[in-house]
């Protein structure tokens, strides 16, 4: 949507601000030792990345309730446990919409996965955190969502320190 605002030093101008949805939802998964991450085709890059499992929220839920809909949908598991960890703006330039990012440890059930949305092609990559962390350093882990999943997680003693 575009919108024509009065700048601080009373100038005008238009920004255009993605109003798309009312928020975004991603979830860092730990299964034992190990984190459960998604891999999926983001055609903007037009290759596989590493992320986290999520996605947009929609106006009659919550941001735990959009978790907990996005874990099962894309990872076929349901979360025992799961806890808000930060939120953030994606990108205070264009978009209006935060990001609430989970936690999930504890025990995990099975649920069913929807593979129906062809544009959606998602795979369960499992990782230990020391791998992670080399593919952050390497450069190889782009999603933002995860990076800073990964640093609040350190940050709030979820996880060790980054590079333990």
């Amino acid at each position: 949507m575009e919108h024509t605002v009065r700048l601080p030093d009373g100038g005008e101008t238009t920004y255009e601000v993605d109003e798309s949805i009312p928020f975004a939802v991603a979830t860092l998964v730990t299964d034992g030792d190990d984190l459960l991450l998604t891999c999926q085709y983001r055609y903007p890059l037009r290759r596989w990345i590493y992320d986290l499992p999520g996605g947009a929220g929609s106006a009659t839920e919550t941001p735990s309730d959009a978790a907990r809909r996005e874990l099962e949908e894309e990872l076929g598991v349901i979360a025992t446990v799961l806890e808000p960890l930060h939120t953030f703006s994606a990108n205070p330039g264009r978009t209006a919409w935060p990001v609430h990012l989970f936690f999930s440890r504890g025990t995990l059930r099975s649920g069913s996965a929807d593979t129906t949305d062809p544009s959606e092609q998602v795979q369960l990559a499992r990782m230990g955190v020391a791998e992670l962390d080399a593919l952050i350093a390497q450069g190889e882990i782009i999603d933002p969502s995860l990076i800073i999943a990964r640093a609040c997680a350190a940050a709030s003693g979820l996880l060790p320190p980054l590079g333990a």
